[in-house]
């Protein structure tokens, strides 16, 4: 009997170990390897936009009633804009990659391939993860209309403001992203921006989605936007 709860007490500590260790993976390591990709993403990036590596500036265009020049195709997998969403504070910024795939999440922003450009006429649709892989969304709950949500592609500054979110509802909803959402309250074709992430926080049964429109843009050379300027 003695050597017997020796052997189950030695299986349980070994078990609680491998758990502990586990969730030590999952909360902090996978957040450490994604937060330097992700770094890693942003200064391939900027290495290439100041190589001149990027599409013509366009014109400023405060009023957003004029499309910048539409951009070449987005490589699978590749970086080609960086987001800011000050709500969620001045030092968040993540890469926005081609794709939703797994590895893809796992090193910034996904685009969802399909979804219109940056600030081009349509839906330009993006996912990130809510927890694990640096936790990109984790606020993502704190989101309010009228919230900026800026990008730069190298040459442009890009505001959209949100109009409508958080909203949750079920993966199979693809509706969401499509050029335009039923659900978001416009009524009319626009150049328009969805986020999507998980919910619960750690689980996926569902989804949390942001609408916005692209309310500004303005040449990189101009500075900073209004809503990054503290």
């Amino acid at each position: 009997m003695r050597l017997v709860v020796r052997t189950v007490s030695e299986l349980c500590i070994t078990v609680g170990t491998v758990i502990v260790l586990f969730v030590v993976y999952v909360l902090f390591w996978t957040g450490v390897q994604a937060d330097s990709v992700m770094g890693d993403q942003i200064d391939r990036l900027q290495e290439q936009w100041a190589q001149g590596g990027v599409r013509p500036t366009g014109t400023a265009d405060p009023g957003a009633s004029v499309a910048p020049p539409k951009p070449p195709p987005y490589e699978n997998g590749k970086p080609f804009a960086i987001m800011y969403i000050p709500r969620l504070g001045f030092t968040w910024n993540k890469p926005v990659l081609e794709g939703t795939d797994t590895g893809t999440l796992k090193k910034g922003l996904g685009h969802y391939s399909g979804t219109a450009q940056l600030g081009q006429q349509g839906n330009f649709s993006v996912a990130g993860h809510r927890r694990t892989y640096g936790d990109p969304f984790k606020d993502f709950p704190r989101l309010r209309p009228g919230d900026a949500v800026v990008l730069t592609d190298g040459t442009t500054w890009f505001t959209y403001r949100i109009d409508k979110g958080p909203y949750k509802t079920v993966p199979t909803d693809v509706e969401v992203i499509d050029p335009l959402p039923r659900k978001s309250g416009y009524t009319r074709a626009g150049r328009y921006l969805t986020l999507t992430t998980c919910e619960p926080e750690w689980g996926h049964s569902h989804r949390l989605i942001v609408w916005a429109h692209l309310d500004s843009t303005q040449p990189v050379e101009a500075g900073k936007p209004a809503a990054l300027r503290r």
